[in-house]
């Protein structure tokens, strides 16, 4: 169900019997030569729209910008400021408990925004008012990732490139796949833009001429679909497995 599709006197029924809500969360940011800068959003997009066709739970309207700074070198990219960006996110989020909603899982497909999700959810929690969690789709799957790509890239490799190709192929420049390859970087991994421990980067661009990292020519549409079709069936399991649980034992523990 997709509340902006929906008539309010229909709605009623939803919030009489069922308490949670699928919110998908991205970013409008560059994606190297190949991909759309809406990639991340439509992805999360994606995700909340298969669970909640399957599972029948509400799904919001999509947040399409997020905490993208480190982006900004490259054209049309878009971002928040974090404190904005939580505070919008919550004062969603506390929205939809005002109908009754008092579990949340924001579908997110953007790294940057990981940890601006977690402190609202911490709050919220805290305040016994609902209780919200962020999921991330590469991360139900890692192991399925880890085989059927030898060097997936962090950010628009062929992880994403494969789900675009999927989820909208018509936007995918397909032409540019090998020039994204040759013009970003290939090899990440833990020790990248790092000397002795430290983190010397902080934008894409400083380890990456187009934004990009892995190897986008590893990407089809075939895998996108695997890979989607594996990740959403996490994510409903997932909504299955919170609908379940006492509203109670989601709220903080008592101080010992």
């Amino acid at each position: 169900m997709y509340v902006a599709a929906e008539a309010w006197p229909d709605l009623g029924s939803y919030f009489d019997e069922e308490s949670l809500a699928l919110v998908p969360v991205g970013s409008t940011e560059q994606h190297g030569p190949h991909l759309p800068e809406g990639t991340d959003h439509l992805i999360a997009e994606a995700f909340a729209t298969g669970a909640a066709e399957r599972t029948g739970y509400l799904r919001t309207p999509t947040i399409p910008v997020g905490v993208s700074a480190h982006h900004m070198q490259f054209h049309g990219t878009m971002s928040v400021d974090p404190p904005a960006f939580r505070q919008f996110v919550e004062s969603m989020t506390r929205n939809l408990a005002e109908h009754g909603i008092d579990r949340v899982i924001y579908v997110n497909a953007h790294g940057g925004n990981v940890e601006h999700l977690r402190e609202v959810g911490r709050r919220l929690r805290e305040d016994g008012e609902l209780y919200a969690i962020e999921w991330m789709w590469d991360e139900s799957i890692t192991d399925l990732i880890e085989e059927v790509f030898e060097v997936p890239g962090p950010h628009g490799g062929p992880k994403e490139t494969s789900l675009i190709q999927h989820v909208a192929g018509d936007l995918v420049h397909e032409d540019r796949i090998e020039e994204a390859r040759d013009t970003g970087l290939v090899d990440w991994d833990g020790s990248t833009g790092r000397v002795h421990g430290a983190r010397t980067f902080y934008d894409a661009i400083d380890n990456s001429e187009n934004g990009v990292f892995g190897d986008q020519t590893d990407a089809s549409a075939a895998v996108g679909e695997e890979l989607f079709e594996a990740a959403v069936d996490h994510l409903c399991r997932l909504c299955e497995w919170l609908a379940d649980q006492r509203f109670e034992d989601l709220m903080p523990a008592d101080h010992v």
